[in-house]
Formats: C-alpha cells, sequence, structure tokens
C-alpha cells in the first residue's frame, strides 16, 4: 500500500461558544487525500487556546485537566490509525474516525488493564495471593505511570502505541531516574511483561511485543547462613543490661536461627500460632506474611525459654515489637560485639536454621521446606547449603554402605 501523509489537526469552533462562553474544540484528521472532522467532546475558554501548539496555554486546573485528556485523544487516535496500518488494507481519514469513536470508550489502556489485574490480585489476598505482594504492584505501576508522562507527556498509553524499544527505555528509567537496584528493575519488568501477555490474549493488543524480550538475569546471592563459630559468638555474647534494644534483637534473632522465622513473621507471631501435638511437644504453626504458606515447626528448648523470657498477658504479640530499621542498625552492632568479619542481617538466622541447625543434622530437605513454608522446594535448595561437615558425613555414609560391593565387567 502506498504510503500517505497522516495528519491530526485540533482547533476551535468559535461560531458556537456555549452559555459560559467556552468553545468547543473540534478535530481534523487528514490521511493522503481523505479528509474526516470529528468532535473532540471537550469545551475550553478560547483566550486560553494555542493554535499552534494545539493545547491550552498556563497551568490552570482548566488547562491541566483539558491538555490531559487531548493527549489522551490524540494517542487514541494514533492507535487506531497504526491498528489500520497494520491490517495492511486500503482506508482513509473517516476509516480512522470510525474506529477511533467506535474503540475509544472502551479501549483497555496499559495502565487501565494494570489498575484491573492489580484490583483482581486484591480481591485474592488471603486465598491464593500475599498481602506484602501488592505493594509491588503499586510501587511497578507508578513507575510506568511517571515514564508515559516523561515520555509522551501523557496520563496513560494505549497498546496500540507500544513497541520493542518501550520496555528497554523503561528498563533504564527505573535503573537511572528511579535509582533502583537491578533485582527490583525485574521485578518491575517481569510485571509489565505480564500485563502486556495479558493485553495480548485478550484481544486488547495486536501483538505480544515483548514475547522476546528476555529480563535481566537475578542476581545470585550466597547464603547468609552463619558458620558454627559466628553462631556461637552471637549466642554467647553477653550484652549490658543498658542495653536493652540490642538484648531484644538478639534474643529475635536467635529466635530465627530456632524456627527459620523471618523478620515480618517473627514479630507477628501471638499465643494462637502455638500448639501441641499428642506427646506434649510444643509447636508454632503460622502462615507466612510473604505468600500466605503454613509454615510449622516443632520448638526447640532454646526457642521455648526464649518465648518465657517474654512472655507478657498485656502483649498480643509474643515477642515485643521492634521497628525494622532500629533492628537493622542493632545487628551491625552485634557484629562489632561479636567481632564478626561479615555482615550479619537477620534473614540470615532464616538461612542458619535451614543449614546449620537442620539440614546438618541431618534434617531432610523435603521438611525442611514444610518447616519454612516455601511453595517450592527448589527455593529449600537455595537456603539449605551443604556445609563440609554435611558433605562429609555423607560421604562416609555412602563409602561404609558401598564397601561390600563388587564391580563385575
Amino acid at each position: 500500500m502506498k504510503e500517505e501523509k497522516f495528519k491530526v489537526l485540533l482547533y476551535l469552533k468559535k461560531s458556537s461558544p456555549d452559555k459560559l462562553g467556552k468553545t468547543p474544540i473540534m478535530g481534523r484528521i487528514t490521511f493522503g487525500d481523505s479528509m474526516a472532522q470529528f468532535s473532540c467532546k471537550l469545551s475550553c475558554t478560547p483566550t486560553l487556546w494555542n493554535s499552534r501548539e494545539s493545547r491550552l496555554n498556563g497551568k490552570s486546573r482548566e488547562a491541566v485537566e483539558i491538555n490531559e485528556k487531548l493527549d489522551k485523544l490524540l494517542l487514541s487516535i494514533n492507535s487506531s490509525y497504526d491498528s489500520l496500518l497494520e491490517r495492511r488494507l486500503p482506508f482513509n481519514a473517516e476509516d480512522v474516525k470510525n474506529s477511533l469513536q467506535g474503540g475509544v470508550a472502551t479501549q483497555m489502556t496499559l495502565l487501565k488493564l494494570f489498575d484491573r489485574h492489580t484490583e483482581e490480585k486484591k480481591a485474592r489476598v488471603g486465598i491464593d495471593v500475599a498481602a506484602g505482594s501488592i505493594s509491588t504492584y503499586i510501587y511497578t505501576r507508578r513507575a510506568i505511570a511517571e515514564f508515559v508522562q516523561k515520555k509522551y507527556n501523557a496520563t496513560d498509553i494505549a497498546f496500540g502505541q507500544l513497541n520493542e524499544q518501550f520496555i528497554r527505555e523503561f528498563q533504564d528509567f527505573v535503573l537511572q531516574n528511579k535509582g533502583m537496584a537491578m533485582d527490583t528493575t525485574r521485578h518491575y519488568l517481569a510485571l509489565l511483561k505480564k500485563i502486556c501477555k495479558i493485553a495480548f490474549k485478550e484481544g486488547h493488543s495486536e501483538k505480544f511485543y515483548f514475547a522476546h524480550y528476555k529480563l535481566p538475569k537475578q542476581k545470585e546471592s550466597t547464603p547468609k547462613a552463619l558458620s558454627r563459630e559466628d553462631f556461637e559468638k552471637i549466642r554467647d555474647l553477653e550484652i549490658p543490661e543498658r542495653r536493652h534494644s540490642h538484648i531484644i534483637t538478639k534474643d529475635l534473632f536467635l529466635f530465627a536461627c530456632y524456627t527459620g522465622t523471618s523478620y515480618s513473621d517473627t514479630v507477628s507471631i501471638t499465643q494462637e500460632n502455638l500448639s501441641k501435638d499428642d506427646n506434649g511437644e510444643l509447636w508454632l504453626k503460622y502462615r507466612r506474611k510473604k505468600n500466605e504458606m503454613l509454615a510449622r515447626v516443632k520448638l526447640l528448648p532454646e526457642a521455648i525459654e526464649l518465648i518465657e523470657k517474654y512472655s507478657d498477658n498485656l502483649r498480643v504479640t509474643l515477642f515485643p515489637p521492634q521497628i525494622y530499621s532500629t533492628l537493622r542498625s542493632n545487628m551491625k552492632g552485634l557484629r562489632v560485639l561479636c567481632g564478626m568479619t561479615q555482615d550479619l542481617v537477620y534473614h540470615a538466622g532464616r538461612h542458619s536454621f535451614a543449614s546449620l541447625v537442620t539440614l546438618e543434622e541431618g534434617v531432610p530437605i523435603e521438611t525442611i521446606s514444610k518447616m519454612l513454608g516455601h511453595s517450592n522446594i527448589q527455593t529449600t535448595q537455595i537456603y539449605a547449603r551443604v556445609t563440609p561437615k554435611k558433605l562429609f558425613e555423607d560421604m562416609d555414609k555412602y563409602i561404609e554402605a558401598t564397601k561390600d560391593l563388587e564391580l563385575v565387567l
């Protein structure tokens, strides 16, 4: 098909002002030799209109609101034009107008679909969606909105306006302008790609633009389990009573080492999460904040001792509250007091439980996975590293089990 010049002009219909003196905004689509006029269904104060820019001057409320609607309208017109162009069939300006008027009211845009998908996720919180995961959708949506505003000077964008470059430029925006880490950026890109895939499946987009786009590789971090020596340093550390906050931090961390709880779970578990089995053994059962999976672990005497130490009928939670920023600061203090060289973070307790306290003592990895509340055993395999001691013990068992075998060729 011969390439024709496509143009959209917005202008005022000054001959038909309303009772407030505002003038209707009209549009004219020109494509090759064809032309079609349409009403924008918007009116404005004539003195604010800039005919050269096809928008209102100034930053008044009227100017901002009308300009946003005009930007969205122009995006819809261009989306209609691109859709007709991709069909590779003859069309004219009237076809663009008809496509616009038939789809603009019901057209699904990027952020509109993102909002719908987020609401669907919120409705499933507590069923198969963790409440904590919703924040990722909110932050991602906010970053996309900022990027669209900066790149297109619009509040939303039609799927027809997307291209392969969009996601790459969004990646650069999140990394450079927002200053996010690569792992965070990867989460944002994964959600954006997911929304585009939904749009393609539901027919809102004529193609899946990012089907061949590979997300940045997730940063592989070495599990932060403590060595037995460092664990014993923290366990045996004597802290002066005047450092009450550090004592609480130490005990919260040790509880994580004995039970595998994360920070958010440790500070929120209550007496209702404790129960006894038929043998009178005390168990901790709770739904993880991260994924709502059930975690179950029989409490070691050391963990029970910590619970009893902080027992208080006037407090709902088992342990006294401590905000995360304070805990992080105190963890650095504990590292210095113990003379440790490696960084010390609270999540190291969960890693230490998975490797030092359970796997090294012969607990099967399938059992550890249930204790930690993992939905996938592959995650447990990352946590539960094979320590040198465990490797030597397993090799000794292997040698003992195979010493009587004869190799027959």
